[in-house]
């Protein structure tokens, strides 16, 4: 099951108490206080890393916490500190405390620091002076710091696939990637972004968007976020349509009421499915979409001619950004 929002608990540990002890040395007496500190909590980080299905595995156990610190010992020993812990998240995922409204976003497979784990206790060693020899005090570590936090994945790829349900982007994937996305001739056959790669460049199939999309209808809001860090479009429109620019307009006014930036961003148009019409309606319909886009592309999933040249376009393309 493909998983890309997710609530957890995550805590770093809790500082160890420091104790109230005494020196033991043979013959002598009082020999001092030895209560030793308590061992710091454990931080946590985060990393990213390439598995978008990496949130699905956090279904059944969402509470994670860092090592706690270990008590102070007798003789000035101090306690162990905990274990810090590293939470594996997908790259592209944002992490948002539901209390404060702080954000994290991991966008590296460096760890990345997160919560600060508590400090430990001071054991009573820590208190002696010349004016307190025999000193009774010592501290309790503090508590880390922790939360309850949203987790959403925002994919990052180089290539989104757009259009509306049907527009032919599955089969478009699995023709020019080793991908296996699932396809079939109705509405919102992928319910999950599907991944391919291209010599190295990342592909994703969007599910596909309806009138509305950017209001929550349909997928709605689900979807629409994945494409926010794609460094390119392609509007996949599907030559089953006969008025072209009716469909072109649905998807660009969604995409603009979601993010003014996915507007900006770089798009190609792509006709597919160019077998069910003839070659003079399809320079038609170049034709009308070249005035709104100069980078028209058509292709049909059964002309092995035409994926490779659009693969080689598309990859043309990307070098040149």
């Amino acid at each position: 099951m493909f998983i890309d929002e997710i609530t957890l608990n995550i805590c770093a540990g809790n500082g160890g108490d420091g104790i109230v002890s005494w020196m033991h040395e043979k013959g002598i007496d009082h020999a001092g206080p030895g209560g030793g500190d308590g061992g710091n909590g454990g931080d946590v980080y985060l990393r990213g890393i390439r598995d978008i299905g990496r949130l699905s595995t956090y279904r059944f156990v969402k509470d994670f916490s860092a090592g706690h610190g270990e008590s102070g010992k007798g003789n000035c020993m101090h306690g162990a500190n905990g274990n810090d812990l590293v939470l594996e998240l997908p790259l592209g995922s944002v992490v948002k405390n539901t209390d404060t409204g702080e954000e994290v976003e991991v966008l590296s497979e460096e760890p990345i620091f997160f919560l600060k784990g508590g400090r430990g206790g001071y054991g009573n060693d820590h208190f002696k002076s010349s004016t307190n020899i025999r000193p009774q005090e010592s501290t309790s570590g503090k508590n880390g710091q922790g939360g309850v936090f949203f987790v959403e994945l925002r994919m990052m790829v180089d290539i989104g696939l757009v259009g509306l349900p049907n527009a032919g982007k599955s089969s478009l994937l699995n023709s020019i990637t080793a991908s296996k996305a699932k396809i079939g001739n109705y509405q919102f056959t992928t319910l999950t972004p599907n991944l391919g790669s291209l010599y190295g460049y990342i592909i994703a199939d969007i599910p596909g968007l309806i009138e509305g999309a950017s209001e929550g209808k349909g997928l709605g809001h689900k979807f629409l976020r994945h494409i926010a860090r794609t460094k390119m479009l392609v509007h996949c429109i599907s030559c089953e349509h006969e008025d072209v620019l009716d469909t072109y307009h649905t998807i660009r006014n969604e995409l603009s009421k979601y993010n003014d930036e996915l507007a900006q961003k770089t798009e190609v148009i792509l006709l597919t499915k160019t077998d069910l019409i003839d070659k003079k309606v399809l320079e038609e319909r170049v034709k009308i979409l070249s005035k709104l886009n100069k980078k028209i592309l058509t292709v049909s999933v059964i002309d092995d001619l035409l994926l490779k040249n659009v693969s080689d376009e598309l990859v043309k393309i990307l070098k040149s950004m």
